[in-house]
């Protein structure tokens, strides 16, 4: 409560609201944010790649830029999909440059391009030996899985005590496992199969 008179006159200030500069308690300073691990290990966008980037993108070296592309923060953004997404410089040019292509105007900013280097980094091209099919990353150039191992799988999913979701067992694959006699029409039944 304040001590204060509730009514301003000469003899009391004219604020009614107690000093509160006398409050003891006070907070302790807070530490120092601490940056980034690794912050300080990466390497900034270059000006001869970032200048190369716009130059892919339709600007001219001397045009006057929209305010999404000055500063630092569209460079820190071109960073991170060279350091996050695995992109080279030399790749994130070809994605701009073949983006600019299919759309007439430059983008508006680099988020507009988020899309086209997400899409790149996902796929890799095959190798030189191979047809010159692409293949996404991490996965590997095998066959798809036999019938007989998706009926392995499978039957350990019926014939185990986890949970079985209704949904897991297509028809298909019941008869598939009907067919290779790893499971029994009783357990289907228990399991809510069948």
């Amino acid at each position: 409560m304040s001590r204060n008179q509730p009514e301003p006159c000469p003899e009391n200030r004219q604020s009614r609201v107690q000093n509160l500069d006398t409050n003891l308690v006070r907070e302790p300073l807070r530490e120092p944010v601490k940056e980034e691990e690794g912050a300080q290990e990466r390497e900034e966008v270059s000006e001869e790649f970032f200048g190369k980037l716009l130059g892919a993108l339709g600007f001219a070296e001397n045009d006057t830029l929209p305010a999404w592309w000055q500063g630092w923060p569209p460079r820190k953004h071109v960073r991170r999909w060279r350091d996050d997404l695995g992109l080279s410089e030399a790749r994130i040019i070809e994605v701009a440059a073949a983006s600019r292509r299919t759309h007439p105007a430059p983008p508006d900013g680099p988020k507009a391009l988020d899309r086209a280097m997400e899409r790149a980094a996902r796929t890799v091209t095959a190798p030189a030996s191979g047809t010159g099919k692409r293949r996404k990353r991490g996965t590997s150039p095998t066959s798809p899985p036999s019938a007989e191992e998706m009926a392995r799988f499978y039957a350990g999913m019926v014939n185990g005590d986890g949970y079985l979701p209704p949904s897991a067992i297509s028809t298909q694959v019941r008869e598939l496992l009907l067919a290779h006699g790893l499971v029994t029409p009783e357990r289907l039944r228990e399991r809510g199969v069948l």
